[in-house]
Parts: structure tokens; C-alpha cells; sequence
């Protein structure tokens, strides 16, 4: 699923596993009044380079950029930008080594 306020970008090559969300955006504000919580949410790009592959039910959140070769296991939160020719896994996702 894709939620773009601002900017979702997919490099070549890309595959994303079902069930997965990539969001650039904070949905709403955060307030205790219906007021506050009015208007356009805080948003920043995702960008996924070339050959990145996600695995199925992860959670990409604004402002992340994927650089190419990359790995996302299943099931992870990626909250930060992840490196070339790596793979991430976990809640919050955690660099796990690079591929040879």
C-alpha cells in the first residue's frame, strides 16, 4: 500500500512484499483537540533506489531512503535510511551485514 502526501520514489528493478506500507507522510497531526489535529500532516519523501527488495508486511516511514542492493527482511519497521548492498531487519529495522 502506498501513502503519499509528497513523494514516493521507486528505483528499477524494486519488489515489494504483499502486505507491505510505505507511507511519506504522518497520517495526522498530533493533538489532544480535533482542531489541532486538523490540516496537512507532516510529510517527507521515500525514495528506494535501484534493485531494493522488501520483504512482505513492512512498514517504510516518511523520510527514509533506501540505497540500492538493499534487503528489508519481513516484518520490519524501517524508521531510518539504510545503506547500499545491506540488509535490515526488525522493529525498529537494525543493519544486519552487508551482501557479498
Amino acid at each position: 500500500m502506498l501513502h503519499a502526501n509528497e513523494l514516493i520514489k521507486l528505483g528499477d528493478d524494486c519488489r515489494i512484499g504483499p502486505g507491505t506500507i510505505l507511507c511519506d507522510n504522518d497520517s495526522h497531526k498530533v493533538a489532544l483537540s480535533v482542531e489541532g489535529r486538523a490540516g496537512v500532516p507532516d510529510a517527507a519523501p521515500v525514495v528506494l533506489e535501484d534493485n531494493v527488495w522488501i520483504g512482505m508486511n513492512c512498514i517504510i516511514l516518511k523520510g527514509v531512503h533506501i540505497e540500492k542492493n538493499t534487503i528489508i527482511a519481513a516484518g520490519s519497521v524501517v524508521t531510518k535510511d539504510c545503506i547500499a548492498n545491506s540488509i535490515y531487519g526488525g522493529n525498529p529495522a537494525k543493519w544486519i551485514k552487508y551482501i557479498e
